[in-house]
């Protein structure tokens, strides 16, 4: 009985798994919102490449796919020509015109540096200032220029324009201290506070200017020693120019005796004052009552030299003042200290 039940009863169906429904494809816009972001630049180069990459008129993709591949055994007369014709006009025209605007740029910006150092000569600007500017005149133009010829292939320049002001960034930082002497060197070429030939004291250093460049300036120290400034150090501290003027004062300081008398010591330097000679003749000599210090009373007789003979006119003043003293019997004393010692009383 159970096997005839086990024999009529239906048997067992394997259980049924249903597919998965297809799932519906992205909308576009979410797709476009899942795509990571494209920068500017990264979209000009996409569609310069896509202009560029773009099959002529007329011809199959198929056939400019093989042209590209270099499988040109495939390609047929007709194809052939419809491919070196489109790019003959199309990217010949663009490079002849590049040429010919290169070509005038070049003519017109040697036009414009000669027209600089023609007009920096009249205006009598230094002559290291002047190349300079001349020739950053003319790199402007042939820089402008090669952008307008890059516009012309589909090139957006706006890009380079970021890159020439990165590059900018980077190499203002890795040579600050350069860049802050050439900036330096040029408001000294522009403004002049010396020229060559004056002799200055600046940066703690005292001699001739013998030659001033764009980054540093050179000079000679009065025992024949050359000295190179960075132009940064001159042009942020005090300068002193010993040669600006075509006449300086001439101080001869000297000190004389307690013992001497007043009137008679005015009246012979007055008369040393006046006996120089070769003074500058525009200016009144002068004999003035320093002060009373502590070994001497002090004298300063001063006259006016020509720039030029400046050291000449000095070493005649003091050699002058110490003659004449010696002769009327006038002490030039040296510092001296009176030293009283009181003994106690002997027991």
């Amino acid at each position: 009985m159970l096997s005839l039940l086990l024999a009529q009863a239906p048997a067992a169906q394997p259980p049924t798994t249903q597919p998965a429904a297809p799932q519906p494809p992205a909308a576009p816009a979410q797709a476009a919102a899942n795509r990571p972001p494209v920068s500017a630049e990264e979209a000009a180069v996409d569609a310069v490449k896509e202009n560029l990459l773009a099959p002529p008129p007329g011809v199959s993709k198929e056939a400019y796919n093989e042209f590209m591949t270099l499988k040109w055994t495939r390609l047929d007369a007709g194809e052939w020509t419809e491919i070196v014709t489109y790019y003959a006009v199309q990217w010949g025209a663009r490079i002849g015109l590049a040429l010919i605007v290169f070509y005038i740029a070049w003519t017109l910006a040697g036009w414009a540096s000669m027209a600089v150092d023609r007009t920096l000569g009249r205006l009598k600007f230094d002559a290291t200032l002047t190349k300079f500017l001349s020739r950053l005149v003319r790199w402007l133009v042939l820089l402008l220029a090669g952008l307008m010829c890059l516009s012309y292939f589909g090139v957006q320049t706006t890009s380079f324009a970021a890159l020439i002001g990165a590059a900018g960034l980077a190499v203002g930082l890795a040579f600050q201290g350069t860049l802050s002497n050439f900036a330096a060197g040029a408001m000294l070429l522009l403004f002049r506070p010396f020229k060559v030939g004056d002799a200055v004291n600046v940066a703690g250093q005292t001699g001739v200017i013998d030659e001033i460049s764009i980054f540093t300036t050179a000079m000679d120290t009065f025992d024949h020693k050359r000295i190179i400034i960075p132009n940064g150090e001159i042009f942020g501290a005090v300068i002193e120019n010993i040669t600006y003027h075509s006449y300086r004062r001439c101080d001869g300081d000297v000190g004389v005796s307690y013992s001497a008398d007043i009137d008679q010591t005015r009246a012979v330097l007055e008369q040393v004052a006046a006996s120089i000679e070769g003074v500058y003749p525009g200016k009144d000599p002068a004999v003035v009552l320093m002060g009373l210090g502590a070994s001497s009373v002090d004298w300063s007789v001063r006259v006016w030299a020509p720039t030029a003979d400046f050291l000449t006119i000095k070493q005649r003043l003091l050699r002058e003042i110490k003659v004449r003293l010696d002769g009327e019997g006038i002490e030039i004393p040296f510092p001296q200290m009176d030293v009283h010692i009181d003994q106690p009383n002997a027991a």
